[in-house]
């Protein structure tokens, strides 16, 4: 095999291996985001927080395959910033509901 086909394999390989790995730790986190939920309130939250986040990587990730380049730019840095407000908003209510169910248990 020469070493344009061995760059042409690997670069397969590694894109493959890549997204095999980035889903797997998707799961993995929502998986774990779930159980350690506190009450069906939180887990209701986390529910739908996990569905945006999951419709969102793959918009992401569609935008990414069939956008041009100057639009991949753009769509990074909106994907960076969207993520980054979610997140915090997320765990705002979260702390919310778990700070509710205490009031409601003391």
């Amino acid at each position: 095999m020469d070493q344009e086909t061995l760059g042409q394999v690997g670069g397969w390989v590694g894109g493959i291996l890549g997204g095999v790995i980035g889903i797997l730790g998707g799961v993995i986190g929502t998986y774990y985001a779930l159980k350690r939920t506190q009450g069906p309130r939180e887990r209701a939250l986390v529910v739908r927080a996990s569905i945006v986040c999951w419709m969102g990587v793959c918009l992401f990730a569609l935008g990414m395959w069939f956008l041009p380049m100057p639009y991949k730019s753009a769509l990074i840095g909106g994907y960076v910033v969207a993520l980054l407000l979610a997140v915090r908003h997320w765990n705002r209510r979260q702390a919310a509901i778990r700070a509710a169910e205490a009031n409601r248990g003391a």
